[in-house]
């Protein structure tokens, strides 16, 4: 990619610290396409060998987020330990998402109603063909929460719904072939579906409370 959350952080914070080498420690991942929104992902930013220690961190993260308006916001920066990084690499969090979903066929009002009387589902997930090269194949059990469903333009559908740490959202909402069972678009019983939008709107506890 052009750019990375840690390049546009370490571009400001490396430079005021005199070293160009370090780590960026962040509650979970997400695809390049996908934007972080609400308060934001908990993260740490480890900095490797740094020639000065004593930085104004209130003055560099507004540099940073005036360098990035638009792009990139960093909130409430601070020294912290180094026992946080096992913290947020060993959490399990559940997100929130928002997704813009399209449709294949019209999702009924009435499939959409008792999709919601029981919004908690568990659905097992083959490792998709996208990231096939780096996980294992295997099947994964998660659990997945509706919280809303409501119509956009045409057949689409804006669903937000909250996810078990580890889900592979898009193929949740697409069943990628039957790899995904059930897929969103089985449980609103229509025949196909994408996701073409994604936003985290929120980092959970384990279970799906905030946080």
């Amino acid at each position: 990619t052009k750019d990375s959350v840690q390049e546009l952080i370490g571009w400001v914070l490396g430079k005021a610290a005199g070293t160009r080498r370090h780590k960026f420690h962040g509650a979970g991942r997400e695809d390049v396409d996908v934007r972080m929104l609400g308060e934001g992902r908990p993260f740490v930013f480890e900095l490797e060998n740094p020639k000065v220690t004593q930085v104004d961190l209130a003055e560099i993260e507004a540099e940073i987020n005036s360098r990035n308006e638009g792009r990139l916001e960093v909130r409430g920066l601070h020294w912290t330990q180094k026992s946080r990084v096992r913290e947020l690499k060993e959490g399990r969090f559940a997100k929130e998402y928002r997704a813009l979903v399209r449709c294949h066929s019209s999702a009924g009002d009435e499939a959409i109603e008792a999709a919601m009387e029981e919004p908690r589902y568990e659905v097992a997930q083959k490792t998709p063909s996208r990231v096939a090269h780096r996980r294992a194949d295997k099947v994964r059990g998660r659990w997945v929460e509706l919280m809303t469903v409501e119509r956009g333009e045409g057949d689409d559908l804006v669903v937000v719904m909250r996810t078990q740490a580890g889900t592979y959202v898009k193929e949740a909402i697409s069943g990628e072939g039957g790899m995904t069972e059930p897929s969103l678009a089985e449980v609103l019983g229509i025949d196909g579906a994408e996701c073409v939008e994604l936003d985290v709107l929120a980092i959970l506890g384990e279970e799906g409370e905030e946080e």
